[in-house]
């Protein structure tokens, strides 16, 4: 951005004088070439009026004062001009006659206002936020700091600045600088409008940047594994602890469709008998705390079963970080000669398609046992395979044998 020219001068109204013969002295400032004139609220004897140096002719006492007092102007106005610059996109002499006259106070930033954000969301952590989402809010800010830092030249940037080009500006520079995804860019966006929404619900701003401007997010097939696959994990000699611990996480989480996070901090606690006298897994989910409540079968039963007092901190469970988890799910993969990029969160889509809507289990019971808010977040897993089409048809034609029996004796 380039730099605004900025200049003050100060001059006598000569030709208006009031009762007491003094002249106002009045304040122009131009700022790249556009001008605004105001008060100075101080007046002088027009003979007493140097045009040139702009002060009070003399040494005397008064004189002094009275200079003094237009050095304190000059350099407010100048303080002024240089907070103004700093902190929104464009200046204007208005703008630097308004903040001086007190007008307007302070601009709320958008990065100030996004810090404090962050910062009151961090304090959370554990109790009704999650420790990655205040991780992707953190990373928007510093994509945020890199995109104003890197197009505008400024530290930070008045939320009354932040317009239409500015959001379409951030997408490119997402897409474009960063290199990053779709569905990576809609998120920071998302983030972007959240802060933008506290903004407007302060009264801080009344436009929305965000009108006319539509978040796109691009739908993915994450995959799921087939029941052959499995069959091949489930029965494939691992040639290590290390991926034989891995193994077992990964199809203790396919049979309860538990998130990483869940499985990891699953404790003796919520392994308890139901009504029924079955156990049951009943925990909160950490990313909603919604209640989850799912039968363990056999299968999950064995796996505690086997690590049962052999890990630390009562841990039921080898689980190790997702990265790591990942990385050794691909080697398992390569081992029993499955192509697909196989991924922990993988399995929760391996349990809602193969494991339960499948085998014909209801989506509201699988959305329910997922811990999911609301049944739209489920349509993501819900896939239908070709065999169950071929099975549901199968019955469908059982059902219809007498329609079909008079269909085919009528030749149609």
């Amino acid at each position: 951005m380039s730099k605004s020219t900025f200049t003050i001068l100060f001059y006598a109204r000569k030709n208006q004088v009031n009762r007491m013969g003094k002249a106002g002295i009045m304040i122009r400032i131009t700022v790249n070439g556009e001008s605004v004139q105001f008060s100075s609220k101080l007046d002088i004897e027009p003979e007493l009026w140097d045009a040139t140096n702009q002060k009070m002719i003399g040494a005397t006492k008064a004189a002094r004062a009275f200079n003094t007092l237009l050095d304190e102007i000059r350099t407010s106005l100048r303080n002024h001009y240089r907070e103004i610059e700093k902190y929104e996109a464009y200046v204007t002499a208005e703008k630097v006659r308004n903040a001086f006259l007190g007008i307007t106070v302070r601009q709320q930033t958008l990065l100030g206002t996004f810090r404090k954000h962050n910062e009151d969301e961090k304090k959370l952590i554990g109790i009704s936020v999650s420790a990655p989402t205040y991780a992707k809010h953190d990373r928007c800010l510093r994509r945020m700091e890199e995109y104003i830092c890197t197009k505008y030249r400024l530290s930070d940037i008045a939320l009354k600045e932040v317009s239409h080009s500015f959001v379409v500006g951030f997408e490119q520079f997402l897409r474009v600088d960063k290199a990053c995804n779709q569905n990576t860019t809609a998120k920071f966006m998302q983030t972007l409008r959240k802060i933008i929404l506290i903004a407007r619900n302060n009264g801080w701003i009344t436009a929305d940047p965000f009108i006319n401007y539509k978040i796109r997010l691009k739908k993915v097939d994450r995959g799921y594994l087939t029941e052959e696959e499995l069959h091949r994990i489930l029965q494939k000699k691992m040639p290590c602890t290390r991926l034989e611990q891995v193994r077992d996480v990964f199809i203790f989480s396919y049979f309860t469709g538990l998130a990483y996070i869940d499985v990891r901090e699953l404790t003796a606690d919520n392994i308890r008998t139901s009504f029924d006298g079955k156990l049951r897994i009943m925990i909160h989910r950490h990313k909603t705390q919604t209640s989850v409540n799912v039968p363990m079968l056999k299968v999950p039963q064995m796996l505690l079963k086997k690590y049962e007092g052999t890990l630390p901190d009562g841990r039921l469970l080898p689980v190790l970080s997702n990265q790591k988890l990942n990385s050794y799910l691909k080697e398992i993969a390569d081992l029993c000669g499955i192509e697909k990029n196989i991924t922990f969160h993988q399995r929760r889509h391996t349990f809602a398609t193969t494991m339960t809507l499948a085998k014909g289990v209801p989506i509201e019971m699988v959305s329910k046992m997922l811990g999911h808010t609301n049944i739209v977040m489920i349509q993501i897993y819900a896939r239908i395979t070709n065999d169950k089409i071929g099975r549901d048809m199968q019955v469908l034609s059982g059902q219809l044998g007498e329609i079909e029996k008079i269909a085919l004796e009528a030749q149609l």
